[in-house]
């Protein structure tokens, strides 16, 4: 993984942690999902399909930092 997408991730988790979108289960489980998927490699549209899926915050959180 790219140290680019490492910082990535890593202002998604915090962004996760400080909004007020998304419930503390949602929370939870966003920062799990990404977990593993930083454990298992998968493709990273994946992740973001799987994160879409849960809340619009999503597409605006990749919108702002430029992950299309």
């Amino acid at each position: 993984m790219s140290h680019k997408l490492k910082d990535h991730l890593e202002k998604i988790k915090e962004d996760i942690s400080t909004t007020d979108m998304l419930d503390e289960s949602q929370k939870a489980d966003s920062v799990k999902r990404i977990e593993e998927w930083a454990i298992e490699d998968k493709a990273f549209g994946t992740l973001k399909n799987e994160l879409f899926e849960m809340s619009v915050f999503f597409e605006k959180l990749f919108a702002e930092l430029g992950i299309e």
